[in-house]
Order: C-alpha cells, then structure tokens, then sequence
C-alpha cells in the first residue's frame, strides 16, 4: 500500500510540492538544525498525494473547481456563499482508509518514542505556502491539543476543508495562485505545552523599517495564537545580532512590557480553549528571561543563516518540561521585497488637531479619512474606498477587507499581530493597541492618523494637512563635510539608519527621560525618603520589577542610547548628557523636591554645573553608570560623551574628573569627550577647552542667544534673534579657527544651514568638519553643503587662475 506520509526526518526544504512551504521548513530544521542546538518538535507531514486521493475518492474536484468558475473575481461578492459549499463537500466525505492507514503509522511511530499521552497540533500546509514572495500566514487552520488517533483524522479532515476558507481563497486570488492546482499537506507534530508557560513570534529584522541588524523577540503568556491575532500587546525584545555573534556580555538592546491582557489555555473538558483575564501580577512582568531572549535570536540568527534570508519564525515553551522549542518558520515576506530601499519618504504633520488616542505607529506614514468602526469582518461591506477601519482586533478573516482600508486602528495588538503584518504588507499607515479606539472614535468621524514620529501613532480629529516627500538617496553626492543627524527619540533611531549620514551628531537625553523614564533621577536614588505620596505611588508603579529603584533609571536610559548607537555602528553617536533646565527637572515625577525655583533658569541651574553640585552629583553617576553600561556591557564604542553648558576651564576639570572616577576615564577604551560650545567663553577659551576634549559641537540656539543676549523663547525679541548676524558668524568663525589650530574636530547643530544656503556655506569656508541637523531638514542640508563647496572649489579655482 503507498505510503502518505513523510516523517521529519525525511523532509527538507526541497518538499515544498510535496508537503507545503511549513511542513518542508519543519522537516529542514528538524534534520539539519537539530545539531546546532535548535529545538523543533518531532512529527510528520501528509503529501500532497493524500489531498488529491481524498478529493478523487470523494468526487469532490470536479465540484470544488466548478464552485471556483462561479467566484465574482472583481468584488468578491459572492465569496462568502463559494466558501461555505465547498468547505460543506468536504465535510461530507468519506475519510479515505488509505489516508488514515498511513496517519496510524506515523502516529504510532510517535507513541513509541514519546509515550501514549503525547498530544498533538494538527497544522494546515499549502502546498504553495510561504513562498518567498507570498507568506500564506494564517490563510489555513490549525488544531491543537489533539489526542488519539481518532481526534487525529477528525482534526485532518478540518485541514482539508480549511484550504477553502474565504480569506484563503481571497488570498490565493490576490497573489494569482491557480486555485485548481494547490493541494493541502497537514502536519502533524507533537504538541508543546504553552498553554502553561509562553509562546511568542521572532523576526531577524525590524518588520517596521527592515532593519537587519536586531531580532525582534515578542512573547506572551500562554497559546501563540493570542499574539498572531493580536489579542494582546506582548512583550517585545530587541537584541544586536553583532553583539550575539561577539559575544557581547548584553546583546539585549531594548524591553518593552506589554499588558499581555489575555492568556490562552486549553479547556480541561477538551473541548478546545479558553481566553482568561492574565492575573494583574503575571501582566506587571517579563514573560521571559534575559538568557531565554537570548537563546530565542540565537537560534533565530542560526535559522536566518541557513535559510540565507530573513525569516518570521514561531516559538512556544512547554511548560512541563521548561524547554523553549521552533513550531515554525517562514520567510518575512514584507520588507525583504521591497526594492527601493534608497528612496526615503519622509512624511510631516503640518498642523495639531485635538488628540483622541494613541498606539504603535506602523508604516511611517500619515493618512486620513472617515472612521469605520466595525466589529466583524461580515459587517465589511460598512467600509468603502478611503476610510480608515477602527476595530477591536483582527484575524485572517479579516484580510478582504483590510486590503481596502485607508488606514487601521486597533484596540489590541503588537508589533508581531495580524493587523500589524497585513498592514506593512498592504502599505497602510496603522496603530495598534491603542486600548480604548473604538469607545473614543467615533463611527463616521474625520479623523487623521499620524506614524511618521517614530513607533508612536497618533489619531487626532480632523482632517489634517500633511507633507510627503520622497528622495532617491542615490541622486545624492556625498559631500566632504559630514553630515550627521540630532536625534531624540530611540524608536526613530532603526528607520534613520537608512538615511545618508555619518552618524549622530547629537543624542539629546532629555527625550529617553521624559517619556521613557518620566521619574526624576534623584527621587529614585531617595524614593524611601520621598514626601509627595502621590508621586510615590506613581514611582512605584513604573518601576515595580526593579528592587533598586536606580536601577530602572540606569537601565531605560541604557536601552534608549543603545538602541540609537545600535542603529548607527559603528558610526559616531555623540550623546550629550542631560541638559533640563531647573523647571523642566521638576516636571518630571518627583521633581519639585529636588528643584530649586530660578527666575532665569535659562543661564541658571544647567549643564556641567549641576554634574558635580550636591544637589544632582547622585544623579549624574546614574547617567555615567548608563554611558558605561552602553560602552562596555553592550560594546557601542561608537559612543561618545558631550557635556553641555560647560562655562568655565575649572568646571570642565571638575566634571571630567568626576567621570573618571564613575568609570568613563577619557582615552580609556577609545572614549572621546566632546564640549558643546555654546557660551561665549567657550569660543574665547576655545584652545584652553581643547585640553580638556577631543571635540566641540557648536549649539548654535545658546550661542546665538547669550552674543546677542536674547532670550530664545521670547516672542517679544524674536525678529532679534538670528544666527546670521554678523556677531554670531564671527563667533563661529572664532571658534572654528581655534578648533583648527589645536587639531580638534568641530560640528555644528542647528537648522540654520539646512533654511540657508548662505550659512552652510559660511560653515564649508571656515572649515567646519561636520553639521547635524534634523531629520527632516537632513536632505535640503545636504543639498546645501554640496552647494557650498562646489562654490568654494569653483572660487579656489578662479583665485589660483588669477
């Protein structure tokens, strides 16, 4: 009798005819990855034979093909109808015994290696599934929990009619599959027991933006299936392939805690599964392990290289027995096809609305239109052409219509979840876990959504104006002097990487501890002895996983510089330390006891002065022990140190001297310390300062503020304040100058060479060696410095003709 099965051991990647792109993916990592360490359940796959058997000896072809004919190709109208006949043929027929005289073979092979109580998932394999071009995630069914042989063929018979679901069909339209040439392999693999420890997805780049230097680590209490449906907001975990393959003591470069609201488990009466409110205790912590994230990329890098691409991969941790195995892996489909990866499109909100809710931003896009708000994917015909679809969350059934939707919002969900994926595959702008869109949008309302500053996305109300600019980086000459960028915000850090720069000219902290952090520093160092109850409280509740408090300041900070340095190794990324004025400090949670009350804190408590200052030296040796973490646990020696508002040569001893002794020695293990010169003394003592630092970046706003002795935020003074008045420039020139004679690198931030040709060019003749400027303002700023120095080749030109 011919055989219908292939067990693990006897598949590879070749398969795919035979058993399906995740049946053939299972097998290759099952025969050849097992020895690298690489855990995947053991099991078998049916062929694609056993499929056209079971429709021969059914008579089902024929009729199956025939309800096809009748599909409305253009709209779909009659989808649902097409479906539900032909998953009802299947249903009716006859299980051929050939089939399942093979199923028994393979499951008693299982039962006598693994013992009579295994359980299984049954798993539905397309035999055109997770092509390189197409992901096929979640077009079929899978079933889980299975046990006995009888379970078993009922469970296979649930796969064979699961390859006509509406959204497979739909899908396999879309992607011009031959309906009447794709067969349905089942897999069938021992079950790994999540439902009472965790489950997760990884991909071996950033699905955002295609960063390929990160595996994004997701995890969640319980059965995966929360996370690919985006019940949940999951934990996620960012860690740097360079520092796995070095060896680096901390290759986790980013956590993010995520509610994890739900936890699914199997129903003890067997009779599938339920979705459980996660105990608030089990929510307020890490599902995982720093060693176990570890050992998730690790063996994602190992499945990327063999594969040769990047991959979006499945895991799941039994606990029984606390071992973390593969359940599967494709090929990430999304970014690894785009092809103009050097053209940059930059989009830009040009006016505020009022603000209804916020979530994770995907796309880095702007898109606007009428709310939809639906709570079933058979209430789609609600949404047309151009509307913005708001939703509790979404499954593969959804997929028809979210390929016509504007936009999505969703109340639930991940970065790794349903509407997450379709989203980036799509092209739509979408936020995601929003918690609360469908009880403050309203249905029928203007609305915008806006993913273009970074992972947080925003739904203001209106219909708001918006710039979109693209630009072919290609067509960009790089110019001598460096380009570099001001950045902020970590979670803009992946997608700027792309861009055409030399680095970070300046890492402004203030952004990490505002919206990361959001604790003052020093009522984390005495949160016992703290007065205001409130702030405690609050206190608590952000930093309640961290015994020592200090510790969450020390370890947010870290993340957020390494997530930046990571973006741009082994690039310089200049980071300057925190630079709040007094006010600001006492913003932050528990801050008014710590802050004096200045009446100018513009030139008052800032800068280097605070550093060595009782009042903040605490503090600072949190912010130097993050610095170092960064440079040594995480090995981003492309950091380096600038202080700001440094006034005096005695001040700049001091701070240099305190930093040594909290562990950043200058010239010790390749650390460069940088001064922002931005006061008047700085450029009349500028070659008296070079002892003290390796470079200056000239902080053209202070600067321009304390030649001219206007208040920057004055509007009253504002026509005063120019950074071309010729007392200015000829500060900078001074500067500049004295930077050249004591051969020190010297930077400019500001957005004045990017709005004038003119100043770039005053810069480019004076020598400067780098500009930074804001994102937005990087490309004009470019265009600006290849302008300045043609004209200064073309006048040196003129000058030696003559």
């Amino acid at each position: 009798m011919k055989n219908y099965i292939k067990h693990f051991n006897e598949i590879d990647i070749n398969d795919v005819p035979e058993v399906g792109g995740k049946n053939a993916s299972l097998g290759e990592m099952y025969q050849k990855l097992t020895l690298t360490g690489v855990q995947v359940p053991d099991g078998f796959a049916t062929t694609s034979d056993a499929y056209w058997l079971f429709l021969k000896e059914g008579q089902l072809k024929e009729s199956i093909f025939a309800e096809i004919a009748k599909l409305d190709k253009k709209d779909f109208s009659n989808l649902r109808e097409v479906g539900s006949a032909i998953r009802t043929s299947i249903a009716k027929a006859d299980f051929p015994q050939a089939i399942k005289s093979s199923l028994e073979k393979g499951y008693n092979v299982l039962v006598k290696k693994y013992g009579n109580q295994i359980s299984l998932a049954v798993r539905s394999s397309a035999t055109a599934e997770d092509l390189p071009n197409a992901s096929f995630a979640g077009q079929q069914e899978t079933y889980l929990n299975v046990k006995g042989f009888d379970e078993l063929i009922a469970a296979c018979h649930k796969c064979y009619a699961s390859l006509f679901t509406d959204r497979a069909i739909k899908y396999r339209e879309d992607n011009h599959f031959d309906q009447t040439k794709v067969a349905l392999s089942i897999g069938v693999q021992l079950m790994v027991r999540s439902d009472l420890a965790c489950s997760g997805v990884n991909f071996t780049l950033d699905p955002d933006t295609g960063f390929d230097k990160v595996v994004l680590v997701s995890s969640i209490w319980g059965l995966g299936e929360n996370i690919v449906q985006g019940s949940v907001n999951p934990d996620e975990y960012f860690v740097y392939k360079p520092s796995l393959k070095n060896s680096i003591r901390q290759p986790i470069i980013s956590r993010k805690l995520g509610s994890k609201e739900k936890t699914m488990i199997y129903d003890s009466s067997g009779s599938g599964t339920l979705n459980l409110d996660t105990k608030i205790e089990k929510q307020e912590i890490f599902v995982l392990t720093d060693a176990e994230v570890i050992k998730l990329a690790q063996w994602s890098m190992i499945i990327e290289e063999h594969y040769g691409r990047p991959m979006d991969i499945e895991w799941a941790k039994d606990g029984l027995t606390n071992e973390l195995f593969i359940v599967q892996a494709r090929p990430e489909t999304v970014q690894s096809a785009k092809k103009d990866k050097l053209k940059i499109s930059t989009y830009t909100l040009l006016e505020k609305g009022k603000e209804i809710t916020r979530g994770m931003g995907l796309g880095n896009k702007i898109s606007a239109g009428k709310a939809r708000i639906i709570h079933s994917p058979l209430e789609s015909d609600k949404l047309q052409p151009g509307e913005i679809l708001v939703t509790e969350k979404t499954d593969p059934d959804w997929d028809p219509i979210l390929k016509k939707a504007a936009g999505i919002i969703t109340d639930q969900g991940g970065r790794t979840s349903h509407a997450a994926i379709v989203a980036r595959e799509v092209g739509a702008a979408a936020i995601v876990g929003t918690l609360n869109a469908t009880k403050t949008i309203k249905d029928g309302q203007d609305i915008t959504i806006s993913c273009a500053d970074g992972d947080t996305g925003v739904v203001y109300d209106g219909l708001l104006k918006w710039d979109e600019k693209t630009v072919d980086i290609k067509s960009l000459k790089k110019p001598a002097t460096q380009p570099m960028l001001i950045l902020a915000d970590p979670e803009q850090a992946f997608k700027l990487s792309f861009y055409p720069t030399s680095g970070v000219g300046l890492m402004r902290l203030e952004f990490v501890i505002n919206n990361s952090i959001q604790i003052h520093p020093m009522a984390l160092k005495h949160f016992d002895h703290l007065k205001d109850a409130s702030a405690k409280a609050l206190i608590e509740k952000l930093t309640h996983h961290y015994p020592d408090k200090a510790d969450y300041f020390v370890h947010k900070l870290a993340e957020g510089i390494a997530t930046i340095a990571a973006a741009f190794y082994p690039k310089d990324v200049i980071v300057r330390t925190s630079d709040f004025k007094s006010n600001e400090y006492a913003n932050l949670i528990g801050g008014k006891e710590f802050e004096p009350l200045e009446s100018n804190p513009m030139i008052g408590f800032r800068g280097a002065s605070r550093y060595y200052h009782p009042k903040y030296q605490e503090a600072f040796e949190l912010e130097c022990k993050a610095m170092k973490m960064v440079r040594e646990d995480m090995g981003f020696n492309n950091v380096k140190i600038m202080i700001p508002f440094c006034r005096t040569l005695k001040e700049a001893e001091k701070v240099i001297d305190l930093m040594a002794d909290y562990g950043l020695k200058r010239a010790e293990n390749g650390l460069q310390l940088y001064m922002m010169t931005e006061i008047p003394n700085n450029v009349i003592l500028a070659e008296e300062f070079a002892h003290f630092f390796d470079g200056f970046s000239i902080g053209s706003n202070d600067l321009t503020q304390l030649t001219l002795g206007v208040d920057r935020d004055s509007e009253l003074l504002s026509d005063i304040f120019d950074a071309n008045d010729p007392g200015v420039k000829k500060m900078i020139a001074m500067v500049i100058a004295s930077a050249h004679k004591t051969n020190t690198k010297i930077g400019l931030c500001g957005q004045a060479p990017s709005d004038y040709p003119e100043f770039a060019q005053f810069l480019v003749e004076k020598g400067i060696n780098s500009i930074s400027f804001n994102p937005d303002a990087l490309i004009e700023g470019i265009k600006n410095i290849n302008l300045a120095e043609q004209s200064k080749i073309s006048f040196g030109m003129a000058e030696s003709s003559n």
